[in-house]
């Protein structure tokens, strides 16, 4: 091995613990908790250093987006792929996608309400935030009817999951209530 490839694979492994620990850290006290000083002291590496990866919190906040994004679009294709069904498909994406959001409010957080410096729904958007909507999208491109934009049923289907998901996660619908908002959701798109 070359003292370059050490020396990359060395970057590589600081920007996956920098990214990881701002993942953890926001998970477990809120992204308000999430520093570039409490990074560095939780790394255990100076802020100079921290800064030669990532140019502040906001860039550290869209390597996390990325990377939950990769991460929901693996949960969503296998979620697809093991349903037999369009309507079955339909649902058990849109279960993994509240579970997902559930499971890990603070990256859900980073990913859908908080603003970050990446460009969403472009040609130009991060591969990882492409293939997240791309799952939504082979879901519901099935039901569209003649005429529909399968884009756009995707977006309003999306709407719909994330308008469940922040509604109930802040109190303002009971949890109790959940499958039986999804099954609504899922019948309205699937012609039930």
């Amino acid at each position: 091995m070359t003292i370059q490839t050490r020396r990359e694979r060395e970057r590589a492994e600081r920007e996956r613990l920098i990214v990881t620990t701002a993942r953890e850290l926001a998970e477990a006290e809120g992204w308000d908790a999430v520093t570039t000083r409490r990074l560095a002291a939780e790394i255990e590496y100076s802020q100079p250093v921290l800064y030669s990866h990532f140019k502040g919190k906001g860039a550290i906040m869209a390597a996390v987006v990325v990377q939950g994004c990769a991460d929901l679009a693996a949960e969503l294709a296998s979620a697809r792929a093991e349903a037999q069904g369009v309507r079955e498909s339909l649902a058990a994406v849109a279960e993994t996608y509240t579970s997902f959001a559930r499971r890990r409010p603070a990256l859900y957080d980073a990913m859908f309400t908080h603003l970050v410096d990446l460009p969403f729904a472009t040609e130009e958007a991060p591969e990882p935030l492409r293939a997240a909507f791309g799952e939504l999208f082979c879901a519901v491109q099935p039901i569209a009817a003649e005429g529909d934009d399968p884009g756009l049923l995707t977006e309003t289907f999306w709407a719909g999951l994330h308008g469940l998901v922040t509604l109930m996660r802040s109190g303002r619908l009971p949890e109790e209530a959940h499958e039986r908002r999804l099954a609504l959701l899922i019948g309205h798109f699937a012609g039930n």
